[in-house]
This record gives C-alpha cells, structure tokens and sequence, in this order.
C-alpha cells in the first residue's frame, strides 16, 4: 500500500509541475509558431524530398545506387547522362527548388511574421490590431539585421554594402529573430497601454485613428532597436543578429548536437507520453529552435547533422515503434479476447503511426506493466539507427516526410536508399520483441485475476 501511496503522490506531482511548464504562454506560443510555419516548410521539405529520392539523375530511381532505370532505360550510363531526358529532370529539379527559396530560405522571417501575431494574441489580448505588432516586429528586425557582409562570388570575398545579408532571413537568424520580435512586440503593446499615443476626432475612420494611435509607441519601439543596433556595431563590430547568433544559437546548436541532449531528448520524450503529456508541448519549442535548425539546414545542404527532428522521426516514430510495434506484440503474442480486439482496431492507425487508439486502448499511459517497453524502445531504437548512419550503411537523413508515412516506406523515402528501410525493419522487429515478455506479463496477472474470480 505503501509502495502505491508513494507512486500515486509522485505521479500527481510529475503531472502537476509539467503540467504547469506545459501551460506556460510563452512556450504555447513558439509551439503555435513553429507548426504554423511548419506546414509551409514542410511542403519545401516534401519538395526537397522528391527531389533528391525521385527526380534525382543520380538518385535511388535512375542511379546506380538504386534501381538504374537511367542505365536500363538507355543501355549504359554514358547514354543516360548525355540524354534529353536527364537534362529534363534537372530542369524539373530547378523548378522544384523554388519551395526552398519561397521556404526555408526565409525560415526566419516567416517565424518573425508568426511569432509576433501568436505573441501579441496571448499577452495582449486587448490589442485591437494584433496585426500592427507584426509590422514593428519586422521594421525592428530589418533594423537590427546586417546591410553590410562579404559574400563569396566565383570563389572571390567581395564586400557588399546596403544588401541584407541573405543568411539571416534562413535558418541563421532563428534565435535573433525571435528574441527581436517578441522583444518588439513586447515593448510596443506597452507602450500602447500608457496610451501614449496621437488622438483623432471621432470623425476619422476606426482604421485611420489606430493606425495614428500607434504612432509615437511604434516610433520610440524602433528607436529602441535603431539604439541597441548602434550599440552592438560601435562595441562588438557585429549587428544584433550576428552577435546573438554568436553568443545564444551557436553554443544551442553545439549543445542538441551532443549524445546527452539526445539521450535526455529521447528518454523523457516517452516518458511524459506515459504520464498522459504530449511530448511537444515540452519538446516542440526546445526542438524548434535546435533540432528544427538542423532540419533546414540539412533539407538546404547547407549541413549534414547527425541529431535533427527528422532522424528522430525515421528511427523512431515512422518506424513505428510507438504505435505498429504494440500492436504486432499483442496480435501475435497475447492470449487474451480483449486485447486482440484492442489491438485489431488499433491496427489500421498504428500503421500510419497514430499511437493513441493503442496507448489509451490498451492502455499503455499509466500502465506499469508497459512502462519499461514504452519508455526504453524509443531511445534504444533511436541509437540502433544512429550506429547504422556512423558505420556509413545510411546516409545522414536530410528528406522530410511527413510522420504518417507507413513503416518501411518512409525508410526509403527519409534517407533516398533501400537501406532506409532494412533500418526501420530492424527497430520495428527489436521494439516488438521487447514488448513480448511484457505481454506475457499482462496475460498472466489477467488470467490470475479471472481465476480469483471464478474461485471466489
């Protein structure tokens, strides 16, 4: 009694203070604002995969990596690389690379945009005009951004000056722009609430008097930030965005590229799942502005990180170790009625990887007979793929396929190879094994308890 007294005091308390991290408005709104702007890149990122495992010449279709259609097609590789038809799927490929552009090379400011809406609604929910915050935040933004770098044109440094360096709109100016908006949008609305502001007769249109009443909190607003960008170019000869990428997103970076941010990731990751809180309300944020960069980065090319949201999703969640694997130990491995019919309807979500018809069916949340298999397959299976990208047998996963993708399918489709898949099978196979004496557990204490009953 004693042992179960204490788990349910731990439990209520577990529960009440992530709970409480869960509800904090500032974290609910970078969750809201990386999915809002999710969706936009992750059809850049669909783009990108189609690209690279599809439309590829040298890729997993026509390559001689996959399945050669390029040789077969055209009797030897010479051929196929000298033919009309490969210089088509390179043109298609440009076209293609436009959701980049429309995308994730203005990562940053599609989250400005959004970040500073979703701010200005859940702090200042009086503010009439939600949308006039967006626009200081983004004038203060372009304030603070460098207009003047070095680029690299035909293997020459060449300094430009008055052009916005083009980085800082991506994935570069993750951190700066959202420190810069909500600081923005912060200072602004209270502003607005001294109601320091130009009156107009009531004559003048609603839309005309805001607009002047947010004049003198929006100019001392950007004055602000036209000081604070003096201020960091005199003392540090670097803009706002380069000294914050400098001192905060580059040592974040270094930090969710380590084995412990993984492990720690991927441990509590089902853990909080288990306790009944969806991991993204705590993960989603954190992720958003770390592994959520290392996404971009790597669908751009522009770097080939080990740990991503994306890998996460191919080793664990798309190979179906959260919803498929259960569900295949129960189907195959238990005896009881009940849990066959659970199962069996749970079957046909789990294999889109929709893990709530079992984990709430079943149960499994709350459960401390699955607790073990829950919470160990994740990162067990999650470092089962990570010696597999190490050893070279898959590449570094810089596709994104949405999470939904069947197991197997997505394997391919996530890393451009057949191996892909061998991966998945292997963490679907081991997550279902280990789930098996569990099961065996649960048939038995069931049993145990019917035949109490029937004594009785």
């Amino acid at each position: 009694m004693e042992r179960g007294y204490n788990f349910d005091k731990f439990q209520k308390k577990f529960t009440m203070i992530v709970g409480k991290i869960a509800g904090n408005r500032l974290l609910l709104a970078f969750r809201d604002s990386f999915v809002l702007v999710g969706s936009v890149i992750m059809i850049a990122g669909f783009a990108t995969m189609i690209n690279s495992v599809f439309l590829d010449p040298n890729g997993i279709i026509f390559g001689s990596s996959g399945l050669n259609l390029g040789k077969i097609m055209y009797g030897s590789d010479k051929a196929w690389q000298a033919s009309g038809f490969m210089n088509n799927l390179k043109y298609v490929q440009s076209l293609f690379s436009f959701f980049v552009q429309g995308a994730m090379s203005i990562n940053t400011l599609l989250i400005v945009v959004v970040f500073a809406y979703v701010i200005s609604k859940k702090f200042f929910p009086k503010n009439r005009e939600h949308i006039v915050s967006v626009l200081y935040a983004i004038s203060a933004y372009f304030i603070c951004l460098p207009w003047n770098y070095t680029a690299i044109i035909n293997k020459k440094n060449v300094p430009l000056s008055g052009i916005i360096n083009p980085n800082f709109l991506g994935p570069q100016g993750m951190f700066a722009g959202l420190l810069i908006a909500g600081a923005a949008v912060y200072i602004y609305n209270k502003l607005l609430q001294k109601d320091i502001s130009i009156k107009m007769p009531d004559s003048v249109p609603p839309a005309v008097a805001r607009s002047f009443e947010s004049l003198v909190p929006g100019l001392i607003t950007l004055s602000i930030f036209i000081i604070l960008t003096t201020l960091s170019n005199k003392f540090s000869g670097l803009s706002m965005p380069e000294l914050l990428l400098k001192v905060l997103q580059q040592p974040a970076m270094a930090i969710s590229s380590t084995a412990a941010f993984a492990l720690v990731s991927q441990i509590t990751w089902p853990l909080f799942q288990w306790f009944g809180i969806h991991p993204t309300s705590i993960w989603g944020p954190i992720f958003g502005v770390t592994w959520g960069i290392a996404d971009t980065e790597n669908m751009m090319g522009t770097a080939h990180h080990m740990y991503s949201t994306l890998f996460m999703n191919f080793s664990t969640i798309a190979s179906g170790t959260f919803a498929l694997a259960p569900v295949l130990a129960l189907l195959l491995f238990s005896k009881l009625k009940q849990n066959k019919q659970v199962s069996k309807i749970a079957l046909a979500p789990a294999i889109f990887n929709i893990s709530e018809p079992i984990t709430f069916g079943l149960p499994i949340i709350l459960n401390p007979i699955y607790f073990v298999p829950f919470v160990v397959v994740q990162p067990l299976c999650f470092y089962i793929a990570v010696f597999f990208t190490k050893i070279g047998f898959i590449p570094v996963v810089t596709n994104n396929v949405p999470w939904t993708v069947p197991p197997l399918i997505s394997g391919i489709l996530f890393t451009g190879t057949f191996k892909g898949a061998l991966v998945q099978l292997i963490n679907l196979v081991i997550a279902t094994l280990i789930y098996l004496p569990f099961v065996k557990i649960a048939d038995a204490m069931e049993l145990k308890k019917e035949k109490n009953k029937e004594a009785k």
